[in-house]
């Protein structure tokens, strides 16, 4: 007995580089047939009718902040709302000890649990986090996260020596909550990365999914950049934030992170939201200086859609910042060329009355960073790749199967037989203009305001049960926590 059959939509299969008119089998919440005619020749319980659509695998939204402004527990149910109207069916959370997030120090055994207790029953989507080691004695619970709690990927913010969330500081301790006579510093990096490698030898079963994920900036460049850009007081805004945290910052971050991983054999490292040329080419220079390591590189939805122009001051504050057209139309041509290995939110619901200060508004230094976009990421790279040229197989590639492979996510990021039913079906007929006010995330504003996007989500099904109909989120939340290798 088939529960539900899939019928007529385009099946775009990234595993195997076709995008098939097949009708897809939903048995149990998996995959359980691909074949034409299935619809007339079954007993399915449902026949939906997808003529016209795209049917994508469910994204993989591998980079999100859900809980960095809110409680966890509300953003867990507000932002995955947002997270289904955009096609995606399961997000990596990246949190962390210190001030936001839980508001709390301490080790992982007590953090976790709380995080994972709140996120219960809350979400609309399939969830788990990446977890950063903040002081000395988080490494040494790096076997006990991987073995009981299955979080297998791990995170170094290379520009927390001199700066917090929002701009240049010297309060260490106090935001961190690390214990005192603690740095969070190159040594303290290399001491994670030397941890995450030990785990990995002792585990070789797990080799390929254990990863550590890297925020590449370089504090000390970026405080003195910081101190000339508002000094000369000639840009502001997003033109004198990008300033501030120059490109080559980023670049010489993702050298040093580099040879430390070549140093410690952590072998397998991803470069996130490299938002930059500089970035970028640092990135590809050093895959060819060090093959024994196995790097992923990351670009955002807001990096490839926004610009310093376009993006609205100061509501696209975001680390590493909105760059220039020129950085836009560079990374876009490393996204056609293969460069990138997926493309993330990097979702962070600021609301409008927190991301900026009340007593001046237009400051772009007071302004909080980040912003929410996962609503966005499929819509976005399909309108914008569509013009460019990108195929579907690769949309496909770098929104679902690239993560999913990456983090554990063995169930997920391809439509196959045997795989959780995360479907999505965009319609490429349609187009529309973004409106914040539209959008399910409790933000209130969004960078991307007034945008026409081409093609629009319209249903989504997570492990087999539909969970947006129409553009519309149904049903209660049933998202579950992924403990990986799934």
């Amino acid at each position: 007995m088939i529960d539900t059959v899939i019928a007529g939509a385009s099946v775009v299969r990234p595993d195997h580089g076709t995008v098939d008119d097949v009708d897809i089998g939903i048995s149990n919440g998996r995959v359980s047939h691909l074949a034409a005619g299935l619809a007339a020749t079954s007993d399915a319980a449902e026949v939906f009718d997808g003529s016209g659509l795209i049917a994508f695998p469910g994204s993989v939204d591998a980079h999100t902040h859900m809980g960095i402004y809110n409680p966890l527990d509300v953003d867990a149910a507000t932002e995955s709302r947002a997270a289904a109207t955009g096609g995606t069916t399961t997000v990596l959370n990246y949190i962390r000890t210190g001030q936001y997030y839980l508001n709390r120090g301490g080790p992982y055994a007590d953090f976790l649990p709380e995080a994972l207790a709140l996120m219960e029953g809350r979400s609309h989507v399939d969830y788990a986090f990446h977890l950063a080691p903040m002081q000395a004695s988080h490494i040494d619970e790096i076997p006990a996260l991987v073995d009981e709690h299955g979080v297998t990927s791990f995170k170094i913010f290379m520009f927390y020596g001199s700066h917090g969330l929002h701009g240049a500081s010297d309060d260490q301790a106090s935001f961190l909550m690390i214990p005192p006579g603690e740095r969070y510093d190159f040594a303290h990096f290399e001491f994670v990365m030397r941890g995450l490698a030990g785990v990995r030898r002792d585990r070789p079963e797990l080799a390929d999914v254990l990863s550590l994920s890297m925020h590449c900036e370089t504090a000390e460049i970026m405080t003195a950049y910081t101190r000339m850009v508002q000094a000369e007081g000639r840009l502001s805004g997003l033109a004198a934030y990008s300033a501030g945290r120059p490109p080559h910052s980023e670049g010489l971050a993702v050298t040093i992170a580099s040879y430390l991983a070549h140093e410690t054999e952590v072998v397998n490292i991803n470069l996130l939201h490299l938002s930059s040329a500089k970035a970028m080419d640092a990135a590809l220079r050093m895959d060819r200086c060090f093959e024994n390591v196995d790097f992923r590189r990351e670009v955002t939805v807001g990096h490839l859609l926004a610009d310093i122009e376009t993006a609205g001051d100061p509501w696209a504050k975001v680390n590493p910042p909105i760059r220039p057209r020129s950085d836009v139309e560079v990374l876009w041509e490393h996204v056609l060329a293969g460069d990138a290995h997926w493309v993330v939110s990097d979702h962070a619901c600021c609301q409008a009355e927190a991301k900026v200060s009340a007593e001046n508004p237009d400051d772009i230094w007071l302004a909080k960073s980040g912003f929410g976009g996962t609503e966005y990421l499929l819509n976005g790279l399909y309108s914008e790749g569509s013009k460019r040229g990108l195929g579907l197989v690769e949309m496909a590639r770098m929104l679902s199967w690239n993560p999913a492979r990456r983090f554990g996510l063995g169930t997920k990021g391809t439509i196959g037989v045997g795989y959780d039913a995360d479907i999505t079906l965009l319609d490429p007929s349609a187009s529309h203009v973004v409106r914040a006010g539209e959008s399910e995330s409790s933000q209130g504003y969004t960078p991307f305001e007034g945008h026409e996007l081409d093609g629009r989500v319209r249903h989504v099904w997570l492990r087999g049960r539909r969970i947006l109909a129409d553009g519309q989120v149904v049903g209660a939340p049933h998202g579950q926590y992924q403990r990986r290798p799934t």
